[in-house]
């Protein structure tokens, strides 16, 4: 009875322990066997080395799904072409998890997006070196799809070539010119232009650089030492001062309550001003400005000949005037009584 109920626990302890490893399972990652997915793929004609399956997939920085599947294109759909007429790509399909709501938009729209521009690339994820599928909207004239003769089993997302990549493929370009490149000529070209330059500095006189080398040293300090004494017999502290003087001036000038006033004063007959052009009274003056200029100019269109005449009288009587004022000067009895007395000529004596 007893080793019945010892084989009744371990029972019960076996079917715990499956229970409990289907749940673990379940929650690190069974659950995605019951999300809806959706799967594509994508070629590329370069390496993917650092790409792994379950590497990441991720739309600008937004993480989907993951890397299902990583093979060539002659495994998967060149199969029966010749080796020589095989494109080689690589095939890389990934998986896209989510929502219903997001797997039902993917599904609808993808086609669209990959018009539109939607490509793959491989990206290093920070400085590991491991690679992931980044999904990015780019232009689709500079990234035409890859050209394949084949039906894609799943939906087909074209692909792009990746920073890396280019940076690589740049490196080896430019590695292959540095061994395209004339080394021993170059190293000759070196060794002339040293030989050069030695011959050149051996012509030089040194003695005569030290020597002009020291006197430029000497002028220079003869120079900084005057501009020294300069500065230091400058009234500088005089020139302070004064600065100080003009600001307490231009402070107490500031806060003079007359110059307040006037600014109070500026502003009221500035306001004035403005309600006067508000409310019309100044087109009203300059109406009547311009009524009364033009009677004027209708009085004198009227009157002009009478104006000379009064004119020429004027200047008449002005010259009147002029001479009497003269005359005056000359003869002040002879204005008020009359003309000048006659001459009276003295008799002349009879000579004896």
């Amino acid at each position: 009875m007893e080793e019945k109920q010892r084989y009744h626990r371990l029972g019960v302890f076996v079917v715990a322990t499956v229970a409990i490893a289907f749940a673990v399972l379940f929650i690190l990652g069974g659950r995605n066997f019951f999300e809806p997915t959706i799967k594509f793929e994508t070629y590329f004609g370069q390496s993917v080395a650092g790409l792994e399956i379950g590497s990441p997939v991720k739309f600008r920085g937004v993480p989907l799904g993951t890397v299902v599947e990583i093979e060539t294109s002659g495994a998967l759909y060149e199969r029966d072409v010749p080796a020589e007429k095989r494109k080689g790509y690589i095939v890389v399909r990934g998986e896209v998890t989510g929502a219903r709501e997001r797997i039902e938009d993917w599904k609808k729209n993808l086609d669209l997006s990959v018009a539109q521009g939607l490509r793959v690339q491989t990206q290093l994820a920070g400085i590991t070196g491991q690679q992931y599928l980044a999904l990015d909207i780019l232009d689709p004239k500079a990234h035409p799809p890859l050209e394949y003769g084949w039906k894609p089993e799943y939906r087909y997302i074209p692909s792009a070539p990746s920073l890396t990549g280019e940076i690589i493929a740049g490196l080896q370009k430019f590695m292959a010119s540095l061994n395209e490149a004339e080394i021993n000529q170059l190293g000759q070209n070196l060794n002339r232009l040293v030989v050069n330059v030695n011959a050149k500095l051996d012509q030089l006189d040194v003695a005569q650089l030290s020597s002009e080398a020291a006197g430029l040293l000497k002028d220079a300090r003869a120079a900084v030492q005057r501009i020294d004494g300069v500065v230091a017999k400058a009234p500088i502290d005089q020139a302070v001062m004064n600065v100080s003087s003009a600001a307490g001036r231009l402070d107490k000038l500031l806060a003079d309550p007359g110059l307040t006033r006037t600014v109070d004063n500026a502003a009221a007959f500035t306001e004035r001003l403005r309600a006067a052009a508000e409310g019309g009274e100044i087109d009203r003056i300059l109406k009547d400005l311009d009524e009364a200029i033009q009677r004027a100019n209708a009085i004198l269109a009227d009157n002009q000949y009478d104006l000379r005449g009064i004119v020429q009288d004027l200047r008449a009587t002005m010259d009147n005037l002029r001479t009497l004022s003269e005359t005056a000067k000359r003869y002040p009895a002879g204005v008020l009584i009359g003309g000048p007395p006659e001459k009276v000529e003295r008799p002349k004596k009879e000579s004896k």
